[in-house]
């Protein structure tokens, strides 16, 4: 079943290569998408793709990559456009 969430996350999460992380389980795994820095220093992301390949990056972005101090992940569920081809650092 198809999905899509994004996510913002807060925390030391600039300047520790979360974007790279965000993209290299989301290739891994197939999922679709993006990530970016966010101008107040947090990351948001979006992820497509099969429920169980997005909720196992989600594990990885509650983590995030050593040197990342996660405080919260906002996450909000969205419906799947299936127009997203591969995965994106903005």
């Amino acid at each position: 079943m198809r999905m899509a969430r994004r996510f913002v996350i807060s925390g030391r999460v600039q300047g520790v290569g979360f974007r790279w992380f965000a993209q290299d389980a989301a290739v891994r795994e197939g999922v679709s998408g993006w990530v970016q820095n966010l101008p107040d220093g947090r990351v948001e992301a979006f992820l497509e793709g099969d429920h169980e390949a997005v909720t196992r990056v989600e594990r990885a972005l509650r983590s995030g990559p050593r040197g990342a101090r996660i405080e919260s992940v906002y996450v909000a569920d969205e419906e799947p456009a299936g127009t997203i081809k591969g995965f994106a650092i903005k």
